[in-house]
This record gives C-alpha cells, structure tokens and sequence, in this order.
C-alpha cells in the first residue's frame, strides 16, 4: 500500500476514495477518526489518508485526482428560468434543465 494524498477531511477523502475504486484503483482512507486528537497531536498529522491498495496504480491514481480538482469553473444563466448558475454545475439546481452547450451535443 502507498500513501496517495490527505484530504481535508473524512467526507471528501470517502469520496475521493469511492471515484478512485470505482476507477479501478482500489483505495482505504486511513487517520479517518483522528480529527478528534487534533490538538494533542498536530493538526496535519489529524488528517484523513487515502492509500492505493496496489503500488503498481499509484501514478494513475494520482492523475485522476489531478484530473478530478480541475473541474472548469462556468457562470450562465439558466434559459428556463433565468436562475444564474456559478460553478462546475451543468444543471440548474432550481428547475433540472440543462446547461444551454449540453443540449447543443
């Protein structure tokens, strides 16, 4: 096992851990519950881990969660009913239609 990243805290690391076996790279979070000593300990040794299962998936594991942070950031203007949307979203959140590109494709 290889140590891949911390995470900012134990909810994201699941998530992170979740896409990357869904990828294939089986993943643990470790440290999960260890927030709780922070204090004691120093914080950024408090942090959630997550560790590749096998070494040989370290590299693409690691450039899928590059991959992943570079979510591009959009601002339009839903055409339905007109909610102005900011951020990766590709659907608007107030009435589900969807981004005005994607329904060109």
């Amino acid at each position: 096992m290889r140590r891949l990243i911390h995470a900012p805290n134990a909810a994201i690391a699941q998530i992170w851990a979740d896409l990357l076996c869904e990828a294939g790279y089986p993943t643990t979070v470790e440290r999960r519950f260890l927030s709780s000593v922070a204090g004691e300990l120093p914080p950024d040794q408090c942090l959630p881990e997550l560790w590749v299962r096998h070494d040989e998936h370290h590299a693409a594991a690691r450039a899928l969660l590059a991959e992943l942070a570079q979510v591009p950031q959009r601002r339009w203007q839903c055409a339905a009913c007109g909610e102005q949307i900011e951020g990766g979203f590709e659907q608007c959140w107030a009435c589900g239609a969807l981004m005005p590109s994607l329904l060109n494709s």
